[in-house]
């Protein structure tokens, strides 16, 4: 407590200046940025919006000294880091946090979780884990970033806060690089903002003086304070701006357009024959996609009169058509269902893909656009050898994905899926989908059968793959400890470096 009479040290953020109140005269010195838009003027994916730019605050200082309904706290998945937000929020709370945080049993990566603030001026703590950064990691590493500020977003809106202060989650020891975390906190922010606005009054981003300057920076790209900062931000926005949530969606979405669609560019009739050509030129009408034929071919093939060449190539040919429709689809809407993702590696190095089977609806999506982004996100993956976990676990029959559609996605993705694919780890199968897999491995596609495992416990697919290396759903935990216990008690998570 402060002595009587003594200034508090904390700050009420209703005092700190908003980012729409930040505005200098220099902004308007440019002739080249309009006053107001013409009809045919590109607009930024940001729109200036006053109303949002009043609800953010950029300030310098220590987030733990904020007089706001809740701080964030980024920390480690024990919640005992050692890095200078947490040591001031810890220093300041006082003792009867950490007994708190004992309560929670840890945090995952991407998670949040509440506690009370104590001695702090701010009603409630919100601890998140941001992740550790490896390049060849990125896009894992950006989803989780992604969640942390959005999960941190949504517990406030759940809780009736009426105002956050953010401290930079992506803390230095995770070697996260700075200016790419803070694209996906501004953009997460903003689009949180745009959709659930009326929910929160106050969003603070509590810097410290290195970090200011990068907010200072990017925020007029996801903040534009006028039209004509608008105007100005747009040619520095990333080329991926995630989907309508702000989450990161997979590389390479760009639509090439041709003035002739359908007809080769520069007569390059003979290299579309090739093995590796872009075949983006081509529409999306079902005259574009044919490949003279179709029914004259697969009688030769079932004759045996195509060689095993020709095969290939046509083959690789139908590939290359649902890769570039994958590239230029917008597949947002099955991005967020969160059933594929690229996590660590097993115990041989080699990439683990996990795919969460409870989150696929199969009778409410399009089956399709689902097998477009597989081939999406899977192509770069599958250059070199991986492995597949299929979570099984608490699924329903909505969630089944039925043979014909396996046997499609097996027909229709590169040779290099299967040849470079050296393990399917099945965990929490049923009876029913033992039978399953046996029949459909047996029958209906060759080369597979050996490489699939059913793994009834975490346990099992811990002697492949370390607990550290895998992205869990919550409930993949919670069911895996019911049913044969935490798996911490033989596997303890190493410690933060």
């Amino acid at each position: 407590m402060d002595p009587l009479g003594a200034p508090s040290q904390f700050v009420d953020v209703d005092t700190l200046p908003s980012w729409g109140d930040s505005w200098e005269d220099e902004l308007n010195t440019s002739d080249t940025a309009p006053e107001t838009f013409q009809e045919d003027t590109i607009r930024s994916p940001f729109l200036y919006n006053k109303d949002i730019n009043g609800k953010v605050v950029l300030w310098k200082g220590d987030v733990a000294l904020l007089n706001c309904t809740a701080i964030v706290n980024t920390s480690n998945e024990n919640l005992t880091d050692k890095n200078p937000v947490s040591e001031s929020i810890f220093m300041l709370a006082g003792p009867d946090l950490k007994e708190d945080l004992q309560k929670l049993k840890g945090c995952r990566t991407g998670e949040a979780k509440l506690t009370k603030g104590f001695n702090l001026a701010a009603r409630f703590i919100i601890h998140t884990v941001g992740p550790k950064y490896k390049s060849r990691y990125r896009t894992a590493a950006e989803s989780s970033l992604y969640s942390c500020y959005r999960n941190v977003l949504q517990l406030a809106k759940e809780q009736s806060m009426s105002s956050v202060g953010f401290c930079v989650i992506n803390s230095a020891k995770r070697g996260y690089p700075l200016e790419d975390a803070t694209h996906i906190a501004l953009r997460t922010v903003r689009r949180f903002l745009e959709i659930h606005g009326e929910t929160i009054e106050k969003v603070v981003f509590a810097v410290s003086e290195l970090e200011e300057a990068t907010y200072q920076k990017l925020l007029p790209l996801y903040f534009p304070r006028s039209l004509k900062e608008e105007y100005r931000s747009l040619p520095y926005l990333p080329a991926d701006i995630g989907n309508a949530e702000g989450e990161p969606v997979v590389p390479e979405r760009q639509i090439r357009i041709s003035e002739k669609p359908g007809a080769p560019e520069d007569n390059q009739e003979e290299e579309a024959e090739g093995l590796g050509v872009d075949l983006s030129f081509i529409g999306s009408h079902a005259f574009a996609r044919m490949e003279g034929d179709i029914d004259k071919q697969r009688r030769l093939i079932l004759q045996g009169q195509l060689s095993e060449a020709a095969l290939q190539k046509q083959h690789q040919r139908n590939y290359n058509r649902w890769l570039c429709q994958a590239r230029s689809e917008d597949l947002s809407d099955i991005a967020s269902l969160k059933a594929l993702y690229q996590t660590g590696v097993d115990n041989c190095g080699r990439t683990v893909m996990v795919v969460v089977g409870r989150n696929i609806p199969v009778t409410l999506i399009d089956m399709d656009k689902a097998l477009l982004y597989f081939i999406h996100v899977m192509d770069h993956i599958a250059v070199k050898e991986y492995v597949l976990v299929y979570f099984h676990t608490l699924t329903s029959e909505y969630n089944h994905l039925d043979s014909d559609f396996l046997k499609k996605l097996y027909d229709v993705v590169d040779v290099k899926y299967k040849r470079n694919l050296k393990a399917v780890y099945f965990v929490h199968p049923t009876f029913r989908s033992k039978v399953s897999t046996w029949f459909f491995t047996t029958f209906s596609v060759s080369g597979l059968k050996d490489k699939i495992h059913h793994v009834d416990s975490l346990h099992q697919l811990f002697s492949a793959i370390s607990p550290e290396q895998i992205d869990f759903p919550p409930f993949v935990l919670e069911y895996d400890a019911r049913e044969n216990g935490p798996y911490y008690t033989s596997y303890p998570p190493s410690p933060d470096l």
